[in-house]
Formats: C-alpha cells, sequence, structure tokens
C-alpha cells in the first residue's frame, strides 16, 4: 500500500513530463486523476489501520544497498498515518487551485509562457517525496527523501514564484542543504554507533534500542534537530520561511507550510526523542525557550507585515513554536496535541494561503493595503477567510482550539512558566488575525477592488472541503487523536523509560 502511495505520484510526474508539448489541459487532468486516486487509497489504507493493532503497520522491508545496511523500509504509525493523510487531501486541492497558476506571470522579468506541464509534474514528484518521508522506517532512506524533497520546492518557487523568486528560492535551498548535511553526518555518525555496538543498521526499530554513550548521544541530536529546526522552522532558524512563502505560487506555499514543515516536527517527535531520549531531556529547557521565543516573536512580527502571504508565513513560526513546545513538554497531552496541531495548522494555514492567492490573482498585488471592504463584493471569499483566520487564532468551536489547549495543558503540567507565556501567543493572534481581515474585508470598499469577483465553482471545491474539516476538528477531534494516542504513549515511554522514578507532574501527565 505504502509503495503504491509513493509510486503512484512519481509515475505521475514522469508521465505528465512526457505529455506533447502543448496538451496543457490534459497535463491538468491526469495531475488531478493521480493526486484523487492517492487520496482514495489513502482513505482505505486509513480504514484498514487498526489503533490497537501493532505500532507500524502496512510495513515492507527489502534490502536496498546490503554492503553499508541499507533498507527500503516503510511503515506507518498512527502520527505518521495522519501526516500521509493531511498531504494526500491537500495535494489534490492545490492541484485543482493552481489550475491556472503556471501560467501567470510572477513578475516584469517572467517569460510569458511558462511550462504547464512541468508544474504539475513537480507537483506531484513533490506528493511522491512527501509520503515517502513520513513512510520510511529506516534513517537513510528518510534522509533521501528529506533531501529529495528541495528539488521539486526549488524549482516550483525559482521558476514559477514572485519578483524575487530566484533569491527566495537560493536561500531555501541553502538553508535546507546546510541542515541537511548536519543531519547527514548524523545518521553516518549512527550507523557507526551501530556497527560499533556489532550490527551496524539504519532501520529504526533497531536503532531506538541502541545504547549511546550520552556526549556522543547529545552531538547526534544535535545533528538531527538542527536540520529539523531548520525544516520546521523553529527561531532562530526560521529566516527563509517568509521569503520563500512569500515568493512561492500559492499552491506551492501551501504545501511549502501546510506538510514540508511538519517533516522537521515530526522528525523532532519520531527521532530526537526516540533515538535519543537522554540527549532530548538534556536539550529540553534550550528547546522550551526557543519555542516560546517563537511563539511571541513570530506573531510580533506577523503584526507588523504589510504582504498578507509573508504575514501567513509569520504566523505559521508562531505556530510552530506550539507544536515543539508540546513535543518537548513530554507529556501525553502535549505531544497529543503537537500531533493534532500539526494536522490543524496544515489546514488552517492551507486555506489561508489559498483564498489569499485567490484574492492576489484578482488584483495583482499581495499587499494588505490594496485591499478594503471585499466582503462587500465577495461575501464568499470573505466569510471562507474569515473562517480558517479564526482557525488560525483557535477559536473554540473550530480546530486548532482543541490541540491549541492540549499543548498548553500538557506543558503546564510540568513547566509553567513556558506555559503561561505562550498564552501570550494567543492574543497576539488574535490581534494580528482580526487585524488583517479588518483591513482588507472590512471598511470602504477600495476602488480597485469594486470589480472584483466572488468565489468560484471551481474555488468553492477547493475552499469547502477544508473549511469542513476545520470545523468538523474543533467539534468532534476524537477519530483523529485515538490513532495518535497510541503512538504518543509508545514515545513517551521510550523517553522516560530511563526515569525509575517519575516525578509527581509526570504521573501526572500520563493519566
Amino acid at each position: 500500500m505504502l509503495t503504491a502511495l509513493i509510486a503512484i505520484p512519481a509515475l505521475g510526474a514522469l508521465l505528465v513530463a512526457l505529455l506533447p508539448k502543448g496538451r496543457d489541459l490534459l497535463a491538468k487532468q491526469v495531475a488531478l486523476g493521480v493526486t484523487l486516486v492517492v487520496a482514495v487509497l489513502t482513505i482505505v489504507m486509513a480504514v484498514q489501520f487498526k489503533t490497537d493493532g501493532a505500532r507500524f503497520q502496512f510495513t515492507e522491508k527489502y534490502w536496498w544497498i546490503k554492503q553499508f545496511g541499507v533498507h527500503y523500509s516503510v511503515g506507518v504509525d498512527g502520527v505518521a498515518l495522519v501526516l500521509i493523510a493531511l498531504s494526500a487531501i491537500l495535494v489534490p486541492l492545490v492541484v485543482l487551485a493552481s489550475w491556472n497558476d503556471a501560467e501567470r506571470s510572477g513578475g516584469v522579468d517572467t517569460p510569458p509562457k511558462r511550462s504547464v506541464k512541468t508544474y504539475f509534474a513537480l507537483l506531484l514528484s513533490l506528493e511522491a517525496m512527501m509520503i515517502g518521508v513520513f513512510a520510511a522506517t529506516d534513517i537513510f532512506l528518510f534522509y533521501v527523501f528529506f533531501e529529495a524533497m528541495l528539488i521539486p520546492v526549488y524549482f516550483i518557487i525559482g521558476s514559477y514564484g514572485g519578483p524575487q523568486r530566484s533569491y527566495a528560492a537560493v536561500k531555501f535551498l541553502l538553508y535546507s542543504l546546510f541542515g541537511g548535511l548536519l543531519m547527514l553526518a548524523a545518521v553516518i555518525g549512527l550507523y557507526v554507533v551501530s556497527a560499533n555496538a556489532g550490527h551496524g543498521t539504519f532501520l529504526f526499530e533497531e536503532l531506538r534500542n541502541l545504547h549511546i554513550a550520552p556526549t556522543t548521544a547529545k552531538w547526534l541530536f544535535l545533528g538531527f534537530f538542527i536540520a529539523f529546526a531548520i525544516k520546521a522552522p523553529l527561531v532562530p532558524f526560521h529566516t527563509w520561511l517568509p521569503d520563500a512563502a512569500g515568493q512561492a505560487p500559492a499552491g506551492a506555499a501551501v504545501l511549502l507550510v501546510g506538510v514540508l514543515d511538519k517533516v522537521g516536527t515530526y522528525g523532532m517527535l519520531r527521532f530526537c526523542l526516540e533515538l535519543f531520549p537522554g540527549a532530548a531531556k538534556w536539550f529540553t529547557p534550550v528547546v522550551l525557550t526557543l519555542s516560546v521565543i517563537g511563539i511571541v516573536y513570530g506573531a510580533v512580527l506577523a503584526i507588523g507585515q504589510v504582504d498578507i502571504k509573508r504575514l501567513i508565513a509569520y504566523t505559521s513560526i508562531s505556530h510552530f513554536g506550539f507544536i515543539t513546545l508540546g513535543i518537548f513538554a513530554m507529556t501525553t497531552q502535549g505531544q497529543s496535541g503537537a500531533t493534532l496541531y500539526m494536522v490543524n495548522h496544515g489546514f488552517s494555514t492551507g486555506a489561508l494561503f489559498l483564498l489569499a492567492g485567490f484574492m492576489i490573482s484578482r488584483r495583482g498585488s499581495a499587499r494588505i493595503d490594496a485591499y478594503g471592504g471585499v466582503q462587500k463584493v465577495a461575501p464568499l471569499l470573505a466569510g471562507t477567510f474569515l473562517v480558517a483566520g479564526l482557525s488560525g487564532l483557535s477559536l473554540p468551536g473550530l480546530s486548532s482550539f482543541v490541540s491549541e489547549f492540549l499543548v498548553l495543558v500538557g506543558t503546564f503540567t510540568r513547566y509553567k512558566v513556558p506555559a503561561v507565556i505562550a498564552t501570550v501567543g494567543i492574543i497576539l493572534a488574535a490581534v494580528y488575525i482580526l487585524w488583517m481581515y479588518q483591513r482588507t474585508m472590512n471598511g470602504p470598499t477600495a476602488e480597485a477592488v469594486k470589480g472584483m469577483s466572488d468565489l468560484s465553482k471551481r474555488e468553492l471545491i477547493v475552499v469547502a472541503p477544508i473549511i469542513a474539516i476545520i470545523v468538523a476538528l474543533g467539534f468532534y477531534p476524537k477519530p483523529v487523536l485515538d490513532v495518535i494516542n497510541p503512538s504518543v504513549k509508545q514515545t513517551l515511554i521510550q523517553v522516560h523509560q530511563q526515569d525509575p522514578k517519575p516525578t509527581i507532574a509526570e504521573k501526572g501527565s500520563h493519566q
């Protein structure tokens, strides 16, 4: 099943790339069809997943490079499953939303006609790699997918982005390559440690039981953590995101912030905590401090933005602070909330980027002061934008509230001061979301906005499922939490097994 989910979009990308020149409509139709097949297969897999079964299900394992102990090994637990589902749901919506994006000019120096089939082939290849990175249970295979994701994103931003696309694409690539090199050194170091223990391997299930000297574990932890912190992005490794998301086409920005960034927090939860539990505890005060700084710093910078897409990007930096806070609180509520936050953030921020893209395509400007009174001429656009924005500020009844509440409760049981400071982010979120909505949607209708059309049928088909999910998960998150919780408990067992006498706060966090 997992191999099919990886192979189908990869083969679809090859098929789209090989289509005859001029068959743009067919390229779009093939891309949409392939992503819908992947979505259906993912739903089938989710239905078949047993929450009371083995931790990793749908497993496959074959030798890849036998001399170095490298396997093609894939499998999913609850955390990986919900993130694969997030990818599989968002990609077909992005394809449909990006139906005309490849033809649009990104700036005065952009060629008037760009390759449509290349754009959609890159989206399909990106989907294959996103699914692969969440499914990989061999560390080396994970690293290959982790680095390979850079290629389609770099070309999408660099070829189809805004006026500063070249700068944004290069900055994104350099930051990511630096993190990837650090992780590669740590991956090699991990293999050497396992080889010295008598059996060189990259398999996650074997490495999580490997005894590593404390000093070595701290260095290996840093190699993985910095790579994931850059990808997440966590302050102070965040500066590439506003440029990349601001210059990327709206659909690509959805995947960049909605899914790709989750690879960083997923990696922290999966690899940093389980492979190096002692080192993770040792570095926890530093990570919690960076998380709290990110929550407040990202929110403050979001308030001062004049560009819609950059504002949304900075809100994501603040939200990722909450996610890392929940992960390193190392409580059941905190980690369950952090994982659920990854999913909810993907949908709420994805909706904001898509709607912002629809607005920019109509107005021709990403500046907030270029709008005003949009709700009078495009009420559907304004209404869906409001729901997505309210989810971003964690309004009760919408999906992000549940995850943010769990993160704060789970953190407060062990680390009261960071949890209290993090609540400032909730207040600031209300400021930047409501202020952005007020300046774009309320007030007198700007002259250039008076002729703006409301959402088309295609755009409604794109946005409606995301809004429905945001509302549904806000009222009833239990099905997703039921999938997540067994994996979170396994992670916490691995982290806390070194402590024969847990503290009172830790005992309470498991109840």
